[in-house]
């Protein structure tokens, strides 16, 4: 059963079912026709890149296109890889603005990730790199094709569930969750239209 939950100066959001976690969902944090041109902007005026990660001492793309964005001192290492972040644009002042609304938080770095369809993907992971701090707050807003968001507990098998994250979502994990649970976004053949999904974090303190 979901619960609602009151963020300290935000609006309500759903709070997930999940032991050793803190997670709220805005199935509707942007309208329909907001949500569609932050997509529209944000696909066309965005400087999309395919990275390498380094695998068991190969060299792999990643399956996926990303950007990092943020503060100039928002510095911050993600597979491997150091990101030195790109100014802040209007379109992602806006989605942040929204965010804090919301959520009650401020975050100083987002990174995006463009899924050209359902070939690309995010493997199993949590968000708990030093520079996230002890207890990271993820803010995540989904634009364009639902996806199925995914999550497992670290040690209790057969803990887990999955979120379909719709188009305008915004979905938050924050205290103890990266410490048990782990996300993916699965690739699927089921999708085959894009979505553009921003992690909006706190790098440093």
């Amino acid at each position: 059963m979901r619960a609602t939950v009151f963020a300290a100066s935000g609006q309500p959001g759903e709070a997930l079912p999940l032991e050793d976690a803190e997670i709220r969902y805005w199935p509707s944090a942007f309208d329909p026709e907001d949500a569609a041109d932050l997509f529209a902007r944000l696909r066309a005026r965005i400087d999309w890149r395919q990275e390498e990660v380094l695998i068991f001492g190969q060299r792999r793309l990643v399956p996926r296109l990303v950007a990092w964005h943020g503060d100039p001192a928002a510095t911050y290492t993600y597979s491997g890889t150091p990101h030195v972040p790109e100014p802040w644009t209007a379109e992602l002042d806006r989605v942040r603005d929204r965010v804090h609304a919301l959520t009650g938080r401020h975050f100083n770095a987002v990174l995006l990730n463009l899924y050209r369809d359902g070939r690309d993907g995010m493997g199993w992971h949590a968000d708990d790199e030093p520079e996230l701090g002890r207890d990271p707050a993820i803010a995540s807003v989904s634009l364009g094709a639902t996806r199925r968001f995914c999550l497992r507990h670290r040690r209790r098998k057969g803990s887990r569930l999955d979120v379909p994250l719709v188009s305008g979502s915004l979905l938050l994990m924050s205290g103890p969750t990266q410490h048990h649970w782990l996300h993916a976004v699965p690739k699927t053949t089921k999708v085959s239209g894009e979505r553009v999904n921003l992690t909006f974090r706190q790098v440093g303190r």
